[in-house]
């Protein structure tokens, strides 16, 4: 069985190691970390993601547009930031997740598996 491809757009050096550690360890294939919006959408429209996990604010500017192709397409997505509101991401994009900067690593692998079951 093919494991799936998750897509992580992290500026944060320390945090994009751990949430590649995370879902690495637990058998996932990452693409990334990318630090900007443009490098994360070059990855995307190379090859789809089976999902994506983005901060919001990446060193190019805020990432709503990458979100928003890929939620064209149907890649699911999770949101983890410290910086932006629940409320505004739900408002933009209903269904996806988000999960507050510093998270366990036991709440990232419970999003992705959720985001991945929905999917």
């Amino acid at each position: 069985m093919v494991q799936p491809r998750i897509l992580v757009a992290e500026d944060e050096a320390i945090v994009a190691f751990d949430l590649i550690e995370t879902v690495e360890e637990a058998g996932f294939i990452v693409e990334g970390p990318h630090r900007d919006i443009s490098s994360a959408m070059l990855a995307f429209q190379k090859q789809k993601p089976d999902l994506a996990i983005l901060d919001i604010r990446l060193g190019d500017g805020v990432v709503y547009p990458l979100a928003q192709r890929m939620a064209d397409e149907d890649v699911p997505i999770i949101f983890h930031s410290g910086n932006h509101s629940h409320e505004e991401i739900a408002s933009r994009f209903p269904h996806a997740l988000a999960l507050a900067k510093p998270c366990p690593p036991a709440e990232v692998l419970g999003a992705v598996n959720e985001a991945l079951e929905t999917q």
